[in-house]
């Protein structure tokens, strides 16, 4: 689920990270998907690029020239997507989630989530292309009801997806990115700043972060297999980091 973060209500990494705490990985897995799947963690999961455990030392290297600029976890802590018991109910992470609301700002009046500064209300849509995904954006939808949050779930046609996620005209959408096992200068297409600002990429959560263009060109540039293994697992901590 890509949140683009050109809008407002997402620039805020801590309202992104608080908005994971409504999706019960574990209930949707049962009820919906009959136990096939496993958490993805990982914009590389299941590979040797795969950022697991405190970065390396060659991690540290690539990273510390930026450390002013990026999140502490990212040094400090090994990323892992909110856990739940698979009640669906939610009620310790929408605790969590209410308290990061509210560090960047958000109250509930009136049952609505409303920012400090204008009053405006929490409300995002999520598009969808396949109706097969409807299912998971309602889930979230519904407990992300619970924290005053209002959530429209749209399925449009293929031209208008096309068209809407070329320009970036969207708040919230369903996709998957199919990365390599070799990766090079396209992840400047998915992740990079230049990207970001430029219709028809794959950067969809609009990620504009001096340090992933750093490392993206490391990756181009690696001269043997260590390196480019050290580069695209700091590139992955500060992907997940950035809760996008």
């Amino acid at each position: 689920i890509a949140l683009n973060t050109r809008r407002a209500m997402f620039r805020e990494a801590k309202v992104r990270a608080a908005l994971a705490y409504a999706l019960d990985f574990k209930w949707l897995n049962k009820a919906l998907y009959h136990g096939a799947y496993r958490r993805t963690r990982s914009y590389f999961e299941n590979s040797e690029l795969a950022a697991t455990g405190l970065p390396s030392s060659a991690e540290m290297a690539l990273l510390a020239p930026y450390r002013d600029s990026l999140p502490g976890e990212v040094f400090t802590s090994s990323y892992a997507p909110p856990a739940a018991d698979g009640s669906g109910r939610l009620r310790g992470n929408l605790r969590t989630a209410r308290k990061l609301l509210a560090q960047a700002g958000w109250r509930i009046k009136n049952l609505q989530l409303v920012h400090d500064r204008g009053g405006e209300p929490f409300r995002f849509e999520i598009m969808l292309l396949r109706r097969g995904n409807e299912k998971l954006a309602l889930h979230l939808a519904r407990n992300l009801a619970k924290l005053g949050i209002e959530v429209a779930v749209r399925t449009v046609d293929t031209a208008q997806y096309q068209q809407r996620t070329n320009t970036y005209d969207f708040d919230a959408m369903i996709y998957l990115w199919d990365p390599s096992l070799s990766p090079g200068n396209e992840q400047a297409f998915y992740w990079g700043t230049e990207a970001a600002r430029r219709d028809g990429s794959r950067n969809y959560p609009g990620i504009q972060v001096p340090a992933i263009d750093a490392l993206v060109q490391k990756i181009s540039d690696a001269p043997d297999r260590a390196s480019l293994v050290a580069a695209v697992r700091a590139m992955d901590r500060v992907l997940q980091w950035g809760h996008y």
